[in-house]
């Protein structure tokens, strides 16, 4: 289960300046920390910013594409993927700006030695995770790749 909330701005005085190619940026996490666990019972939201200036990057609700990956930086595996959904273009402009905020679930640490993910030894109280994330509009057009800042993933 995962949860994704777009919401966009756009004004009616002048067109933006933006690229037809989207721009993303980081805002914020809820919290810098989670507790491991393979069965989601810790979460975090991520907010990102968002720009485009053809107001291209939602998916109609018939794609069945996901448009916005998250890559896991310990593993360089997809963490998850979600849909952007479509953005109204308001007024007689055509570019988009507005963030987006995510739900992230937690997932297990990764430990050196073959020690089992989501085990709990005492000699690794933490894992360091950070995510980068990457959008891509309706027309193939990818982001800039945002990389988050870490959060801490407590192991024990």
């Amino acid at each position: 289960m995962w949860m994704l909330v777009v919401s966009s701005f756009s004004g009616c005085s002048e067109n933006p300046n933006f690229p037809v190619e989207p721009e993303i940026g980081f805002i914020s996490f809820s919290k810098t920390s989670m507790n491991q666990n393979s069965l989601n019972t810790d979460s975090l939201f991520v907010k990102l910013s968002f720009k485009d200036g053809d107001g291209d990057i939602g998916l109609e609700e018939n794609d069945f594409n996901q448009n916005l990956i998250i890559v896991d930086n310990r593993t360089g595996e997809v963490f998850d993927r979600f849909k952007v959904p479509p953005i109204p273009i308001q007024g007689a402009q055509n570019g988009v700006q507005g963030e987006i905020t995510l739900k992230i679930f937690t997932t297990c640490c990764i430990f050196p030695d073959a020690i089992p993910p989501c085990e709990s030894p005492e000699e690794y109280p933490s894992n360091a995770l950070s995510f980068d994330i990457q959008l891509t509009d309706k027309a193939g057009n990818d982001s800039n790749i945002v990389t988050t800042p870490e959060i801490l993933l407590n192991c024990n």
